[in-house]
C-alpha cells in the first residue's frame, strides 16, 4: 500500500474513534489494533433492524443509536442519478409491483429518478414507515453532514460504468470518515487511480487468499470480509500488509464479542445500538 493511503486511513480512524489508543504506522505497517472499546460501530444499510434499509429513516436511526459510521449501497438511475439501493431489482424493498406492474422485475438502472421517487420504500418494513422514499446519494451527504462517517458500497458496479468516478465527484474534497468499498476488485483498482485520497475497502465473501491480500495491499486501506471467515491469523496477515480489517454482518451478541476479542477495527451490524451496549460492557 502507498504511504499516503495508509496515513489517511490511520488519520480517519483517529478522527472516528477518539477513545482508541492509535498512532500513525510507519511505512508498510498497519496502525495498532484498537482495544475493545475502540471498535468502530458501522450501521449496515443504516440501522436496518429498526428501520427500512438504505433510507434516511434508517440513517437517522443509526445516528440515534450512536453509530460511528453508516454503510449504504449505491446504484445509478437511467438518467444518471446516484441512489441508495441494495438489490438489483425493486421488488423486495418497494411497492414497484403496484406502481409499475409491467416493470416490476426490471433492474434499478432502467428506472429514472422521478420513477423511483414514486415508490414507497418503507411500508414493506412497517406501516409507520409508509411513504419513505428512496434517497439519492446527494440527499444522504446533506443529511449526514459531519454527524456520521460513511462506508459506501458500489453495488453491482459493472452495471454502471464510471460509477466510482461519479461517487468520488459527489463526495468532492476528501471528507473525513468516508470510505468506498466493493466486492468488484477490478472496479476498486480503478477507483484507487481516480480517487487516491479516498480510503478504499475490498469486500470478500470468502476468506481472502495470500494473493488476494497482496493485490488488495496495492490499492486498498481496508479488507472487509464476512465475520465467519475471520480469525487472528487473518487479521495478522492483513495488518502485515498495512491494512485494517472490518467484518460484516454481525448481529448476534456472542459473535460481536468474539470479533471484538479477535481484534477487528470495525464491525458492520444491523443493530448498532446493541453493539454499542456490548462495547460498553
Amino acid at each position: 500500500m502507498r504511504l499516503t493511503r495508509s496515513l489517511l486511513c490511520s488519520l480517519f480512524t483517529v478522527a472516528l474513534v477518539p477513545a482508541a489508543i492509535l498512532s500513525l504506522a510507519p511505512a508498510g505497517a498497519a496502525a495498532p489494533l484498537p482495544d475493545g472499546n475502540g471498535v468502530e460501530v458501522v450501521a449496515h444499510r443504516g440501522a436496518s433492524a429498526d428501520a427500512p434499509e438504505n433510507t434516511l429513516a434508517a440513517v437517522e436511526e443509526a445516528i440515534a443509536q450512536d453509530a460511528d459510521s453508516i454503510e449504504v449501497d449505491v446504484q445509478r438511475t437511467a438518467d444518471g442519478h446516484l441512489v441508495l439501493l441494495h438489490d438489483v431489482t425493486l421488488t423486495r424493498t418497494t411497492d414497484v409491483e403496484r406502481v409499475f406492474p409491467d416493470r416490476a422485475l426490471d433492474p434499478v438502472g432502467e428506472f429514472t429518478l422521478d420513477e423511483l421517487k414514486r415508490l414507497d420504500a418503507g411500508s414493506w418494513f412497517g406501516p409507520e414507515f409508509a411513504g419513505e422514499p428512496i434517497p439519492t446519494f446527494d440527499e444522504l451527504l446533506e443529511r449526514t453532514g459531519d454527524r456520521a462517517a460513511l462506508l459506501i458500497e458500489l453495488k453491482e458496479p459493472a452495471r454502471y460504468p464510471g460509477i466510482g468516478s461519479e461517487v468520488a465527484a459527489a463526495i468532492g474534497d476528501p471528507r473525513p470518515g468516508v470510505v468506498v468499498q466493493s466486492f468488484d476488485h477490478d472496479v476498486m483498482t480503478a477507483f484507487a487511480a481516480v480517487a487516491p485520497d479516498v480510503p478504499a475497502g475490498w469486500l470478500f465473501g470468502t476468506r481472502p487468499t495470500t494473493a488476494e491480500l497482496d493485490a488488495a495491499a496495492e490499492h486498498a486501506d481496508q479488507v472487509n470480509p464476512s465475520f465467519r471467515v475471520v480469525d487472528e491469523a487473518l487479521l495478522a496477515a492483513v495488518a502485515e500488509r498495512g491494512m485494517q480489517t472490518g467484518v460484516y454482518t454481525v448481529n448476534d451478541e456472542a459473535d460481536m464479542r468474539r470479533m471484538i476479542d479477535t481484534g477487528v477495527h470495525r464491525i458492520i451490524t444491523d443493530r448498532p445500538g446493541v453493539l454499542r451496549k456490548v462495547l460498553a460492557g
